[in-house]
């Protein structure tokens, strides 16, 4: 199962309460490209489809579709503030290759 952080989901909440969609969820998938074959990538959407695992954690939900369940088993989303900015990001045991 996938995770979240204390601190992503405090910014998740505020950034779902700033754009109007305080129930919409972050989906969170695994798609082709990259430098080791896959990136992450991540959106907010209002609905989870159907086959869609749906994983409410602290009060907000986070959607991951069956293809990208395998790859993210164990993952934990994470909110990091950096001198570029912040952003959420995706620590993967499972990563056997980064760039």
């Amino acid at each position: 199962m996938i995770t979240i952080t204390p601190e992503a989901v405090k910014q998740l909440q505020g950034f779902l309460v700033e754009q109007g969609t305080p129930e919409a969820g972050l989906r969170v998938f695994v798609a082709p490209g990259g430098c080791s074959g896959l990136q992450y990538g991540m959106t907010i959407e209002e609905t989870a489809e159907e086959g869609d695992e749906v994983i409410e954690m602290e009060g907000v939900r986070l959607l991951v579709d069956n293809f990208s369940a395998m790859y993210l088993e164990g993952a934990q989303v994470d909110y990091v503030n950096s001198l570029m900015g912040g952003g959420f990001t995706v620590h993967n045991p499972n990563a056997v290759a980064s760039c």
